[in-house]
């Protein structure tokens, strides 16, 4: 055991010492700041954004880009709750609920108590969580390097039902948007026989359909899009903010409901579909349950604001252990940081630590530097961030729209991404119009080729027997869980209540 924390501990050190760089450190700031903003600016989320900054990353080292987009991802929890306690609107998803007492709190003249402690919140649950991946990732990834061929394809069938579990209404919508991200991963030039497949006679397609193209379409451009149709402008009321501090009788009132909120969101965080939505409502309905006089809630109450902000940003950070451990994206934004990792030619999955130690460790240690950053960032500058909050929509929508056509353009210098991008725009803009979720889609996409790699190997070297994904116990154990999860999700009352969920969000 004392062995083992050593090894945790050099390894850490280790990966101190490379967050800590100069340029690590100027990319960690970035990511973070850049993150505030995007949660403080309501239409905009982390899933668009890093959608949108993925040309950038190509000119950046590997570990500086996922460094600057990891903390874009968690800074987003941050800044969301900016927004939703001063003017009732939630910047990011996981604020929503934050709006309700957080507000109130406002109203009453505790704006500046309220945001103390969603932000020293956040830090805690940010540190405790960050040492829960450091923990944990490691023996996961000591166990996936026994995994061969038919696991990893088992593995990977499991992440796509994952998926399904990931997305909200019908669970046909949902399979049926994983299939055709498993179809639209399959264009291009099979690497086995040499012969192009599903290209339409299309040059362009010969190498595939970019990644960054389809992310940006379908979640920049479609949110763009939406957003327009939508309407809406900046908000006219702003709070005034008469101190920020919170009293010693808040303090108390807080801290027992960030500690609950931290060790949910680490839980929840981990579970496929889990992140800092979930954990956020998970966290509100907890307190809510424990305490005394429940009537409280809605009315202003402190544990409606430390439990959910601590559990959301709990649960942004753990679910970063299947990403690193096991390749396996449990969210849409997991899933881009995995596409963005695969972009810059690293292969996702337990052998990042023993092949990039650099990228593991210095993303983790990172992760601490980025949330002391972020409090810095958020008590002090709020002002700043409430006047972004006066932008009008129409200069932000266009200034999106010309850097997602420039970025995507100077990829590969061809006019055929841009064209591709318009595409699935206007294709993830027709997605939520039918109700039909893109993560689900996305997600297939990123995992179908790798599915297929290690469905042939596993049959190539069982010689075309099928029994190969039976004998082997992990595969076996991993369709089992795939199977179970499909099930869960089509029991009549499960089903009813996701796609009523659904369709009140």
């Amino acid at each position: 055991m004392s062995g083992q924390l050593g090894e945790l501990a050099q390894n850490l050190l280790f990966g101190f010492g490379v967050a800590v760089t100069p340029q690590n450190l100027l990319f960690c700031l970035i990511g973070a700041l850049l993150g505030t903003l995007v949660g403080v600016l309501p239409g905009l989320g982390p899933v668009a954004t890093i959608a949108m900054l993925l040309p950038v990353t190509f000119t950046l080292p590997p570990v500086a880009a996922l460094i600057m987009l990891a903390g874009l991802y968690y800074g987003a929890q941050y800044g969301g709750s900016t927004t939703a306690i001063l003017v009732n609107i939630p910047g990011e998803s996981s604020s929503v609920v934050t709006c309700i007492d957080g507000h109130m709190m406002a109203r009453k003249g505790r704006a500046g108590s309220a945001l103390a402690i969603a932000a020293l919140g956040s830090f805690f649950a940010g540190c405790v969580s960050t040492a829960v991946v450091a923990l944990f990732s490691q023996p996961l990834v000591q166990v996936a390097g026994s995994f061969q061929s038919p696991d990893y394809f088992g593995l990977l069938l499991f992440g796509m039902m994952a998926a399904v579990v990931l997305a909200q209404g019908s669970v046909l919508r949902s399979v049926a948007m994983v299939v055709l991200g498993l179809f639209l991963g399959l264009v291009g030039t099979d690497i086995a026989s040499g012969q192009t497949r599903f290209t339409f006679g299309i040059s362009a397609l010969a190498d595939g359909i970019g990644f960054v193209p389809v992310a940006m379409g379908l979640f920049g451009i479609a949110e763009v899009i939406s957003s327009l149709e939508r309407g809406g402008g900046s908000p006219q009321t702003i709070e005034k903010i008469s101190r920020l501090w919170p009293t010693r009788e808040e303090a108390r009132q807080a801290w027992p409901a960030v500690l609950r909120g931290t060790g949910l969101g680490s839980l929840l965080g981990v579970l496929p579909g889990g992140g800092a939505l979930i954990s956020s409502f998970a966290s509100y309905v907890l307190e809510k349950k424990l305490a005394r006089d429940p009537s409280r809630f809605g009315q202003g109450a402190v544990e409606g604001v430390a439990g959910p902000e601590s559990a959301n940003n709990a649960g942004a950070q753990t679910s970063f252990i299947p990403l690193l451990a096991m390749g396996i994206p449990p969210n849409p934004v997991m899933a881009l940081m995995l596409g963005a990792m695969t972009i810059h030619g690293i292969v996702p999955g337990p052998k990042v630590m023993t092949e990039r130690p650099d990228l593991f460790w210095g993303m983790i240690a990172s992760m601490w530097l980025g949330n002391l950053m972020l409090v810095v960032i958020n008590l002090p500058l709020i002002g700043v961030w409430v006047k972004f909050l006066q932008i009008p929509y129409r200069w932000l929508y266009s200034v999106i729209l010309v850097f997602c056509c420039i970025g995507v353009y100077t990829v590969n210098n061809t006019t055929a991404d841009v064209l591709i991008m318009a595409a699935f725009g206007l294709f993830g803009y027709l997605l939520t119009k039918i109700r039909c979720e893109p993560a689900p889609l996305i997600l297939g996409f990123i995992l179908g080729p790798m599915l297929e790699e290690s469905f042939r190997r596993s049959l190539i070297i069982s010689r075309g027997s099928w029994w190969v994904f039976l004998e082997r116990p992990i595969c076996l154990g991993f369709l089992v869980l795939s199977l179970i999860f499909l099930l869960v999700v089509l029991l009549p009352g499960i089903r009813r209540g996701r796609e009523e969920a659904f369709r009140e969000g």
